[in-house]
C-alpha cells in the first residue's frame, strides 16, 4: 500500500509540474509572438522601455533577481552554518532546543512583516553604513555611489532576504548536523584532533549535500519574494552592479506584482512570460545543485593522522 501511495504521489507531482509548464507556455505565447509595436501600444509599462521584444525586457529583471538572491546567500549561508554548528555542538541540549524553537518561529513569519520591519527599523540605520562603504570602497563596482536617502536599494533587499532565509537554512542545517554519526567525531577526537578539527573532518563533509539542499530552499524563497521588494526597493531596470544606488534594479516577482493591476490581456501575457523565465531559472539552479550534491567528498586527514 505504501509503495502504491508513493508512486501515486510522484506521478501527481509530475502531472502538476507539467500542467504548470503548459499553462505558462500557453499564456506567454501572445507576448512572445507580438511585435514591438503591439507590445508598446497595449502595454503601458513597455512603451518607455526601449526594448524590441519581451526577452529584452526580461533580461534586466532576471539579472537583478539573480544578483539580489546571490548576495542574500552570501550573507545567509555562512551565518546559518555557524549558528547550526553552535546549536548542535557547543550548547547544552536544553538551551539548543529553546533556540531551535525560536528559529522555527522566525521561519514562519510572513514576508510582509519583514518588509514593515525593514522599512521602519532597518532602512534608517543602513544609511550611514552604506555611505561608509561608498566612500571607502567605491572603487568596487558593488559599492559605487552615490547612496540614496533613504537607501531603498538592492543591497537592503538582499539583507532582508538573508534575514528571511537564515531561519530556514539554520533549521535544516541543525537537523542535518545533529545526525552526524557519533563514532566519526569520537574517532577524530581519539586521534588527537581538536573539537573544531573533528567538526571540519566529520560533521561538515557529512552535511554538505544537506547544506546545498537547504541553501536551495532559501534561494527559492528569495527568488520568489514579492512583498519585501515592493515595500523596500526603489525600482529601475538596468544591468548594474551598483547595489547602493537607487533606481537601478527590479526583481521579476516585484515587477509582476507592481504591474499586474494595470495590465491588460497582452500585459498579463508579458508578465507571465517573465514568470516563465523565473521558472526556468529555478529549474536550472536546482539542476546544478543536484550535480553539486552528487560530487564525491574529498576526505582530509587531521594533523594527528598525518603524523601517524
Amino acid at each position: 500500500m505504501l509503495k502504491i501511495a508513493s508512486k501515486a504521489s510522484g506521478v501527481i507531482i509530475l502531472v502538476i509540474l507539467t500542467l504548470v509548464v503548459v499553462f505558462l507556455c500557453i499564456e506567454a505565447f501572445p507576448s512572445l509572438t507580438a511585435g514591438q509595436d503591439g507590445l508598446r501600444d497595449q502595454i503601458p509599462w513597455f512603451a518607455n522601455s526601449g526594448d524590441h521584444n519581451i526577452w529584452e525586457y526580461s533580461l534586466p529583471l532576471l539579472f537583478s533577481t539573480i544578483l539580489a538572491s546571490l548576495l542574500a546567500l552570501v550573507i545567509a549561508v555562512p551565518l546559518s552554518i555557524a549558528v547550526a554548528l553552535f546549536l548542535t555542538h557547543y550548547v547544552p541540549k536544553k538551551i539548543s532546543s529553546v533556540f531551535s524553537s525560536l528559529i522555527d518561529l522566525l521561519a514562519a513569519i510572513p514576508s510582509v512583516v519583514y518588509g514593515l520591519w525593514a522599512v521602519i527599523v532597518l532602512v534608517p540605520h543602513l544609511s550611514d553604513v552604506f555611505t561608509f562603504l561608498a566612500n571607502n570602497f567605491g572603487w568596487i563596482p558593488l559599492f559605487r555611489g552615490p547612496v540614496s536617502e533613504p537607501p531603498r536599494v538592492l543591497l537592503t533587499v538582499s539583507i532582508v532576504f538573508a534575514v528571511m532565509i537564515i531561519p530556514i537554512i539554520t533549521a535544516l542545517a541543525s537537523e542535518i548536523y545533529s545526525q552526524t554519526p557519533r563514532l566519526n567525531t569520537e574517532a577524530a577526537l581519539a586521534l588527537g584532533a581538536t573539537k573544531w578539527e573533528s567538526i571540519k573532518l566529520s560533521v561538515l563533509p557529512f552535511g554538505r549535500s544537506g547544506i546545498v539542499s537547504a541553501s536551495m530552499l532559501g534561494l527559492g524563497r528569495a527568488l520568489g519574494e514579492t512583498m519585501a521588494v515592493l515595500m523596500i526597493l526603489s525600482p529601475g531596470r538596468k544591468f548594474s552592479l551598483a547595489v547602493l544606488m537607487s533606481g537601478q534594479h527590479q526583481t521579476i516577482a516585484g515587477n509582476i506584482a507592481a504591474n499586474f493591476p494595470e495590465a491588460g490581456s497582452l500585459g498579463v501575457s508579458a508578465l507571465i512570460t517573465t514568470g516563465l523565465v523565473l521558472f526556468l531559472l529555478t529549474f536550472v539552479i536546482n539542476y546544478f545543485a543536484r550535480r553539486i550534491v552528487a560530487l564525491p567528498v574529498k576526505k582530509k586527514r587531521s594533523r594527528s593522522e598525518r603524523k601517524h
